[in-house]
């Protein structure tokens, strides 16, 4: 716990306990059974601050965020920092969340769905490309990466406080959905050639290997983003760069 002397505060020890809690929080079966994440960086934290996301704890080798309670607050040293962090170079800050109950899922507006993303780098971009796009919603396959592994909040710079991502079989959803669907292929119709709706829900396949047959086999919309390149040797585009290519045509009609 933080203390304070003569208005001044002082570096607290982590704990044994403490290092071994934030450590495991690393690792996806620790933050699924004690429903907590970290968030490194200024930045990060202010946003899920001020996204009113409940705050466990945090941990700083600077006096930083005025408004949070002393009991939730440690000023720490930089060699317990980095026993703590997930950084290969630890931020100044680290704190510990607690994970919110999941929002439901809504039907309506621009959507996106992914189908098997792995990358946490390409998830938290994704994200990030989402709230600047103004697209309030993702639905995620039950193997995709989890949004709250650290690389992947580290990655989305605060816009995982504005953006509701959901784990759902994305086959049902599909099947049933009342909105037009979207998916992104090699041979599909060109998109800057293409008519797109306010609506509907655009399906980004894995960094490997695309969109699975099964889902494929539902989606009726197929579109490309066209290779213009003279020698027009480049296999594909990373998946987060073709998402911010396609979701910028779609947004043109917003």
């Amino acid at each position: 716990m933080l203390v304070k002397f003569n208005q001044k505060y002082i570096i607290s020890m982590v704990s044994k306990n403490q290092i071994k809690l934030i450590s495991s929080l690393q690792q996806k079966k620790f933050r699924q059974s004690h429903k907590l994440f970290i968030a490194e960086g200024v930045k990060v934290i202010q946003e899920l601050l001020d996204a009113a996301f409940e705050l466990d704890h945090i941990y700083a080798t600077v006096h930083l965020f005025e408004g949070v309670p002393v009991a939730k607050f440690s000023l720490i040293s930089v060699d317990d920092l980095k026993k703590i962090s997930a950084l290969t170079v630890p931020n100044n800050c680290l704190a510990v969340f607690k994970i919110p109950e999941s929002k439901p899922f809504l039907e309506q507006n621009l959507l996106l769905a992914l189908d098997s993303i792995r990358d946490p780098g390409n998830l938290g971009t994704i994200i990030r490309i989402c709230d600047w796009f103004g697209i309030q919603q993702i639905i995620c396959s039950p193997d995709t990466v989890d949004i709250y592994n650290p690389k992947v909040i580290q990655a989305t710079m605060g816009s995982i406080a504005r953006v509701n991502c959901i784990y759902e079989d994305l086959l049902p959803i599909i099947e049933n959905t009342t909105l037009p669907v979207f998916g992104t292929f090699m041979d599909g119709e060109n998109i800057y050639k293409m008519n797109l709706p306010k609506e509907g829900i655009i399906v980004m396949g894995n960094e490997a290997n695309g969109i699975s047959k099964a889902i494929e086999d539902e989606i009726k919309n197929r579109i490309s983003i066209p290779r213009f390149g003279a020698l027009q040797k480049t296999e594909s585009l990373n998946v987060a760069t073709a998402t911010s290519i396609i979701v910028s045509e779609f947004s043109r009609n917003f």
